[in-house]
């Protein structure tokens, strides 16, 4: 069977390492790219995202939020990065290919530095990798890593990558945030001493960083400013009236009503990009009340999905389906019923589970939280169940309630394929396994897909998978929400990119001052 007639797309198939020849080459991927204005070079900006804490990192293994990814690809690499269609391009590496996707082969490029003047060559990369493997490091992608049974150099300039089952989509694993190349024996990552196109000058967990060009960058012409300074703010109202003010030229993640502000001011715009972003409402399934199955099933059916997408987000999303596979994916499926809106099925469960209430935690931090608890109050409240709020700030709360609170809200970023997002978020060992939800069969579903190059069969095993999270899960995911970003008219160069906003995270080598 054809890949047209199983609806796929020759592009998608070979995105996806379904096409003859797996692997992706220098050759023929990195065209240079036309822009309507020529890019400048020179100047400075000061950048903000929604993420501050103590707990920032430049260490890879343990970066787990939008503002550790900024900080990544100012100063680190990958061996590969994702275009606007999510096609792995090569980075560092100039190759990655394999006859039968289980051994592979990475080529490295030659004559790259790190920012301290020493050599990038194969010892580099093995060491990078392997350090997601090793539990003394507690890397947030250790459940993809193990997938690496070796990783040996096998010339000064290339690799081999041995992994413990086939998986076709190597050269996009490869390019997420935390598998970004560090040097070789590095154990203090506050320096940031990466190939990346900044050269780390100031790191401040908590407060900023400040990155200066790289001479020495491997991308011709890049980057195109001098200086980058980046910034937590995770207030909207503060993080909108720092741009308008003059003090930022880029503000990440705005909330869709600051979006007026914006338009309102003369030489400021609004950039948005589609993506499988979600907030998401956590129920704990080993914890009392929440873990009950009818309830679960209760605040699923409270959710008022057309609401919250037009009056949190002012349709700048689109709806879900308590599934974290948005539409846009290859691998969404389309088959699995929408559940609706439906107070008289919640009052149902809610009075079999003979619950009368409940604390839901939400806070501004995870996107749209408090007016999305406020909506799911509302709705309660019409039904006769006490729903009570605890409002907590934004500072501290990633670190304080979200993975530790029972009934809470959360925000994902999205994740360039289905694999990964549900191996870090879904699987029974899962670092963010947000509702603590394990079966068995979903686990082996997940490994298998990775091996099944037969698109019909792995389309299938995906649909299974979205169908299970939907109805077994403690995840309310009610709408996909598009990255908004805000920004002075005289930044340019910004480009959706669907792994999430400010190009997915990756806009510091990419954009440029005009005048």
């Amino acid at each position: 069977m054809s890949d047209e007639a199983t609806g796929w797309t020759r592009r998608q198939a070979m995105r996806l390492g379904l096409a003859a020849g797996l692997g992706i080459s220098a050759g023929g991927l990195l065209v240079p790219r036309a822009y309507a204005d020529e890019p400048k070079r020179g100047g400075s900006i000061r950048a903000a995202n929604y993420t501050s804490s103590t707990k920032d990192t430049l260490d890879p293994a343990h970066a787990n939020n939008s503002t550790d990814y900024a900080r990544l690809f100012m100063f680190y690499n990958g061996l590969t990065v994702f275009d606007e269609q999510l096609n792995p391009l090569p980075d560092l590496a100039t190759s990655v290919e394999s006859s039968d996707a289980k051994v592979w082969t990475v080529k490295l490029r030659k004559g790259v530095m790190f920012h301290d003047g020493s050599p990038f060559t194969a010892d580099d990369v093995v060491f990078s990798l392997e350090r997601h493997k090793d539990p003394k490091n507690s890397s947030v992608v250790a459940p993809i890593a193990r997938q690496f049974e070796e990783i040996k150099t096998t010339a000064e300039d290339e690799i081999r990558i041995t992994l413990s089952a086939p998986n076709s989509e190597l050269p996009t694993i490869l390019a997420i945030y935390q598998f970004v190349i560090v040097k070789n024996g590095t154990t203090d990552f506050n320096k940031g001493i990466g190939t990346g196109p900044f050269l780390c000058k100031e790191f401040s967990p908590g407060v900023r960083s400040l990155g200066v060009r790289n001479p020495n960058y491997f991308h011709s012409g890049k980057p195109y400013l001098d200086q980058v300074t980046f910034l937590g703010i995770p207030d909207n109202a503060a993080r909108v009236n720092a741009l308008l003010s003059g003090d930022i030229e880029l503000a990440g993640a705005i909330n869709p009503h600051s979006t007026r502000d914006v338009k309102a001011a003369k030489g400021f715009e609004v950039f948005e990009s589609k993506s499988g972003s979600y907030t998401d409402l956590i129920m704990h399934l080993d914890a009392p009340d929440t873990g009950n199955p009818d309830f679960i099933m209760a605040m699923k059916y409270l959710q008022d999905r057309e609401k919250i997408k037009s009056s949190v987000f002012l349709d700048y999303a689109a709806i879900g389906n308590d599934q974290p596979i948005d539409p846009t994916n290859p691998y969404y499926s389309p088959e699995l019923a929408q559940r609706a809106f439906d107070p008289d099925k919640a009052k149902f469960h809610l009075k079999k589970a003979n619950i009368s209430g409940a604390r839901l935690v939400c806070s501004p931090a995870p996107t749209g939280s408090v007016d999305m608890a406020v909506i799911l109050q509302n709705a309660a409240q019409g039904i006769g169940f006490n729903l009570e709020l605890q409002r907590v700030p934004a500072d501290g709360f990633w670190s304080n309630y979200w993975l530790k609170s029972p009934f809470t809200y959360g925000n994902v970023n999205p994740r360039p394929s289905a694999n990964i997002l549900l191996t870090l978020f879904f699987q029974s060992t899962a670092p963010w396994n947000e509702s603590h939800w394990k079966d068995e069969k979903f686990d082996k579903l997940l490994v298998d897909a990775r091996a099944q190059t037969d698109v019909t069969k792995r389309k299938a095993m995906y649909a299974d998978m979205q169908r299970m999270i939907n109805e077994e899960a403690g995840i309310g995911i009610p709408v996909f929400i598009s990255g908004i970003d805000a920004h002075t008219s005289r930044l340019k160069g910004l480009r959706a990119v669907p792994t999430g906003g400010m190009m997915g995270f990756n806009f510091a080598q990419n954009v440029w001052l005009d005048g």
